[in-house]
């Protein structure tokens, strides 16, 4: 199952049901455009034979980065660069897709001190953001125009299609939840008020883009906080993205508060034991999201043996499997495993002893393997994970500051 095609409600047809989910690259240039390591990266991706390739985060503001290396699809100047990307993500016949974003709130304060969002919600974690500015109409109004030209430039470009990141807390997940949303006019309240700020960015990249165009959405199961966007109301969201008839769903979940998307397998206590079991961290919501849709439905997080990828897909649980750690520590033997010529695909643990510092680890260590294969190196497994844990906020502060000066 995981090597036959998948025909999209759009009409595009992806060659396989492998999916490089998202993983943000940090690696743009001082005017947030892509670089040659882009393209290397890419390109070794495309060699994977995977059948999708979705990009990391591509922010549509300057201000509101989520990462000091996000790339900017925000100018008509950066075609160039943009179709050089595109062409060597798509050089083996795969798609290579967008994802764009806005951080609201999860802006660092290397990147603002007053960072827009829903409501004056501040996210607290280790003092690194500033208390946010609720957003008049204007900026809402330039927020759907953001979104609207970063896809009309990536169709320009060369990509074939877009994700939108409505998940892990950025700003369409901030307007989702009760948690960061408490407005009282049109984009807050109920459930319908919530999700019109997401609705009408899809509607509106329709029209730009077209009807054969793929169209994903990126969207959490749950917030895993006490107060914040639950399953019931993101089943209620499935409904509306039934109704828009996008092409792909991602289920994901979490925040920076609380990173679920983050768990690993033999470590997460969020993730219930009968899931960790079956790999898969968010299989049980599909369940509920197949009752109630027939959207594709695409899954990232825990997947690693070649058996269990083809049975949730012959099971018909999902119609995609998502990998990103495993197109880093593994990225050569990927097309064997699609094969099934290699059956299991290691899962990479780096801790440090220390459980407030295992999250920064995790996430260093992934960060400067990529950064390292941006620059054609190879895969080194043996990095100090206290060092790692320090990394991406010393990386931040560099790559901010050499983008002011």
């Amino acid at each position: 199952m995981i090597s036959t095609e998948l025909k999209l409600p759009c009409g595009a047809i992806l060659k396989n049901r492998l999916v490089k989910s998202a993983m943000t690259e940090r690696i743009s240039n001082r005017n947030f455009e892509p670089v040659k390591g882009h393209e290397r990266l890419y390109e070794d991706w495309a060699d994977t034979s995977a059948g999708l390739l979705i990009t990391g985060n591509v922010v549509i503001d300057r201000k509101h980065l989520e990462s000091a290396g996000n790339v900017c699809f925000d100018d008509e100047k950066m075609l160039p660069k943009l179709k050089s990307w595109a062409a060597a993500g798509k050089k083996n016949g795969n798609h290579i897709w967008i994802q764009i974003s806005h951080s609201g709130r999860q802006t660092n304060r290397f990147g603002t001190s007053r960072p827009l969002a829903p409501s004056e919600v501040q996210l607290k974690k280790m003092g690194l953001f500033g208390k946010p500015k609720a957003m008049n109409e204007k900026d809402i109004e330039n927020v759907i125009k953001g979104f609207v030209k970063a896809a009309r430039l990536g169709k320009e470009a060369g990509f074939t299609g877009v994700q939108i990141h409505a998940a892990h807390g950025y700003l369409l997940s901030q307007f989702l939840s009760p948690r960061t949303n408490i407005r009282t006019d049109r984009w807050g309240g109920s459930i319908e008020n919530r999700s019109r700020l997401l609705l009408t960015i899809i509607r509106e990249i329709r029209k730009t883009v077209g009807a054969n165009f793929p169209i994903a959405v990126k969207l959490n199961s749950a917030d895993f906080q006490k107060g914040g966007f639950t399953e019931e109301e993101s089943l209620e969201v499935v409904k509306m993205l039934d109704e828009e008839k996008i092409d792909v769903l991602e289920i994901s979940g979490g925040t920076y508060e609380k990173l679920a998307f983050f768990l690993l397998n033999e470590e997460g206590n969020e993730v219930q034991e009968s899931t960790k079991r079956r790999e898969a961290y968010f299989i049980d919501f599909a369940k509920k999201v197949r009752a109630i849709s027939k959207l594709p439905l695409l899954i990232t997080g825990g997947f690693r043996s070649y058996d269990f990828c083809n049975e949730v897909l012959k099971n018909g649980e999902v119609d995609l499997v998502g990998m990103g750690r495993p197109f880093i520590t593994n990225r050569e033997d990927i097309p064997k495993f699609l094969k099934g010529e290699i059956k299991n695909l290691e899962n990479l643990v780096l801790r440090t002893g220390m459980k407030q510092f295992e999250d920064a680890a995790e996430g260093g260590f992934y960060a400067r393997q990529l950064i390292r294969f941006s620059k054609g190196k190879k895969l080194k497994v043996n990095m100090s994970p206290l060092w790692c844990s320090m990394f991406l906020i010393i990386y931040e502060f560099r790559k901010a500051m050499a983008k002011k000066f």
